[in-house]
């Protein structure tokens, strides 16, 4: 089954794909949270590789991939966000780090939402 949707407030259309309870989303950029670390936020956390979306479950397993390097990495949601207008997932500076745009803050990303 193929369908899309549209989020009014981001302007970003997104496809959602899903393939054995696998969903897939396209967004158009990602960023972390630097000046957040020692927060309560788990996912700011050093040392930590959790994320936040706005509606995902907490717990949610998510396989992240920066679509500027193809570079991967999978994440546990644990935390609410991103709240700025056009973003869907932000993730902790170790998982930015991992995907190889911490320097850059943004990236266009893929999010696959894992099976548990």
């Amino acid at each position: 089954m193929v369908g899309s949707f549209h989020i009014p407030d981001g302007g970003l259309f997104l496809r959602k794909l899903v393939i054995s309870a696998v969903f897939l989303f396209t967004a158009a950029n990602i960023a972390y949270a630097e000046g957040l670390h020692g927060k309560a936020s788990y996912y700011h956390a050093r040392g930590a590789v959790g994320c936040a979306h706005r509606t995902l479950p907490f717990g949610t397993h998510v396989r992240v991939t920066n679509l500027a390097n193809q570079r991967a990495t999978t994440l546990v949601v644990n935390d609410r966000g991103p709240y700025i207008k056009g973003r869907v997932i932000d993730v902790s500076v170790n998982a930015a780090e991992a995907l190889g745009f911490r320097h850059a803050g943004l990236a266009p990303v893929k999010v696959d939402v894992l099976p548990n």
